[in-house]
């Protein structure tokens, strides 16, 4: 490794991680496990919406710190590229980035810090396509005092997609994707559905554009009425088909970084899974069967708040909790417009080479996957908790990341008239 490269992975582990045994004499012992009997004594480890999912049923077991590095594409970019950049006035969008991390460290004393935090967030992605396979849903009333979810739906999906032009870092061509006629940042497709029956074939596609005033495209192709829908940028906080996740909360954040103000306020350290042991997802025993059983690990993170621009926006605000060393969101409490607390998203990581042992694509470093998320609603006590990659399909490793044409993830498959097809 050149000294140069040395030197700027040790200054953003600096910047990123506070020292690992930084408070560690106050986490929870390894192997304690949190559940409504005892969490009041571990109420600091959670939001406020975690909080209420143990109370519910949920079960904590907590499990060994482990240190998490920036993949190396990511500190390469972040060497090569990072000192160019800098922040519009407005905090909306980056000059002259083009790939990595582009504040690899950031002062939480600056105005700035919550939307450079995001940025950095949006920068850390080392995907450049990614299919996800295979996976399903179930959605339904969180039960109580031991029931278990009454599941009400069950959702299938063959495939969720995602494509970028920019910022890329492993598959040729990078760091850009020409010719870019449409000039976006990235385009995502999920289809078709397969389950339930009323909806299958039903398929959304959506563009995030380069230029940050102009808002995201995204359309939904429903075949029993043979018809495509368009949706607006609010529209992407709204749930559809009586789940509870939307578009914008996808990953714990897939908004638009320029469609919210931003605001940091403050960090500490919570309970998360970042290094799940079971893939596909283990899931709790009822009443806590809406979130994975799994071990929980304590990490800092830092605590930023969005407020959406847009006056339709379903939501008051988010509360992102993001992971100081990975910048993965380990969850979001998002508000009601009367600001009351209303929903959580909730994300499993594992972070390893290759999905499962037995998959034919192993990536040349640890990367995350995750074998479940889930999205709560608090207030209607509902939820929607999705394994990533099915049970139902054994063997399969859901996960197919920067395999491009190798595995079908090409810009036609993006098209309207593509999803429309598979739909029939």
């Amino acid at each position: 490794m050149k000294a140069s490269h040395a030197l700027l992975v040790f200054a953003i582990l600096l910047a990123l991680v506070a020292p690992p045994g930084a408070g560690a004499e106050q986490n929870p012992p390894v192997g304690t496990v949190i559940d409504r009997s005892n969490v009041d004594q571990y109420e600091e480890f959670f939001g406020p919406a975690m909080m209420w999912s143990v109370d519910r049923g949920v079960k904590v077991k907590v499990g060994p710190y482990q240190l998490i590095e920036q993949p190396p594409p990511v500190l390469e970019a972040t060497e090569k590229y990072a000192a160019q950049v800098e922040l519009s006035e407005d905090g909306t969008h980056l000059l002259n980035y083009v790939a990595g991390l582009p504040f690899p460290t950031v002062d939480d004393n600056d105005p700035m810090a919550a939307v450079k935090h995001m940025h950095n967030y949006e920068g850390s992605i080392e995907t450049d396509d990614l299919d996800l396979r295979n996976f399903d849903c179930d959605t339904g009333a969180v039960g109580s005092d031991g029931d278990p979810v009454r599941v009400e739906r069950h959702f299938l999906i063959d495939h969720f997609r995602r494509l970028y032009f920019t910022g890329r870092l492993e598959v040729e061509p990078h760091p850009v994707l020409e010719p870019n006629s449409d000039a976006v940042r990235f385009k995502e497709a999920m289809y078709p559905l397969i389950e339930p029956f009323d909806l299958k074939g039903t398929g959304f596609t959506f563009n995030r554009y380069l230029d940050h005033t102009r808002q995201d495209d995204s359309w939904l192709y429903l075949p029993q009425l043979r018809r495509v829908r368009r949706l607006s940028s609010a529209q992407r906080s709204d749930a559809l088909f009586g789940q509870d996740t939307d578009q914008d909360s996808y990953g714990g954040y897939a908004g638009n970084i320029a469609w919210m103000e931003w605001k940091f306020l403050g960090e500490k350290v919570v309970l998360s899974s970042f290094h799940a042991e079971n893939m596909p997802v283990v899931w709790g025993e009822p009443s806590g069967d809406f979130i994975h059983a799994d071990l929980w690990e304590p990490r800092e993170v830092w605590i930023l708040e969005g407020i959406s621009k847009l006056p339709q926006y379903a939501y008051s605000k988010r509360v992102i909790y993001l992971d100081k060393e990975s910048l993965f969101i380990a969850y979001t409490d998002i508000y009601d417009r009367a600001g009351e607390l209303w929903k959580m998203w909730l994300n499993e990581f594992t972070i390893r080479r290759k999905p499962i042992a037995n998959a034919p694509y192993e990536a040349p470093y640890e990367r995350r996957f995750f074998p479940s998320i889930t999205m709560v609603d608090i207030q209607l006590e509902h939820a929607t908790y999705c394994s990533l990659p099915s049970h139902r399909f054994p063997g399969e490793q859901g996960w197919y990341v920067n395999l491009g044409e190798a595995e079908g993830t090409v810009e036609d498959y993006f098209e309207l008239s593509a999803i429309i097809s598979a739909g029939r």
